[in-house]
């Protein structure tokens, strides 16, 4: 049960701080974390564990939380906001693929003792970054996207543009996350594991970004909360 813990714990502890980032910072706060969240997802995803009877890769409620983000941005800050945290979240993993290999280039000194575990690390980002780029540009894309069509159905349907908070959420999300795992899965795991626990991977992975989205409408309604009191400190 340790593991399991500990993924729920993430779930309070990443969609927690994202509140906190947004509380405190604004815009800023939020774009922040999506530079956080691009790096460690990026890292966390090397690990492979057995949660809820499943084998699966860290880093997806970490990488889940930049969906949050943009949803929290389109519904407060506007689409143009998201597009900014979607675009940053692209030239980070760019940036951080230029420097951890650049690392690898070094001859270490014969006291150093660092160097075969940074290799052990990021010799592997190549693929796993190239994987993240790729499937982080079109679901983040096809995320925003879909959310404002979402809005714009049922504000025209309803004439309300505050109701239905909860379909543009998890509408945009859900199917978003859909081409995320393929994308991503494919061509990160592809050869590397059996094909049961490639599936299993895949399927896995998925799952939680089914229990995140669902998990995190609760965060978007709250950000909105704040947003309409006035408790948001947009930093210039």
């Amino acid at each position: 049960m340790k593991n399991e813990l500990l993924l729920m714990g993430s779930i309070i502890l990443i969609y927690g701080v994202v509140l906190v980032a947004y509380r405190l910072f604004g815009k800023i706060g939020m774009y922040v974390m999506t530079v956080i969240a691009t790096i460690l997802a990026n890292i966390e995803v090397l690990m492979l564990v057995d949660g809820f009877g499943m084998q699966q890769t860290l880093g997806n409620v970490m990488f889940a939380s930049t969906y949050l983000v943009t949803d929290i941005l389109s519904e407060n800050e506007g689409k143009k906001s998201a597009s900014h945290a979607v675009w940053l979240g692209v030239f980070t993993s760019v940036i951080m693929l230029l420097f951890t290999q650049y690392w690898l280039l070094y001859t270490p000194a014969t006291t150093d003792w660092a160097k075969e575990h940074i290799t052990a690390i990021f010799s592997t980002t190549p693929r796993l970054l190239a994987a993240s780029f790729i499937g982080y540009v079109v679901s983040q894309r096809f995320d925003v996207w879909l959310y404002h069509k979402w809005w714009d159905l049922t504000s025209k349907k309803t004439g309300d543009s505050k109701r239905f908070l909860w379909l543009r959420n998890n509408g945009s999300t859900l199917i978003s996350q859909i081409l995320n795992t393929v994308i991503f899965t494919s061509i990160a795991f592809w050869g590397m594991y059996e094909t049961k626990t490639f599936i299993s991977i895949m399927l896995s992975s998925y799952i939680i970004y089914i229990a995140t989205s669902l998990l995190d409408t609760p965060i978007v309604y709250i950000a909105r909360w704040m947003k309409n009191k006035g408790y948001i400190k947009n930093i210039s």
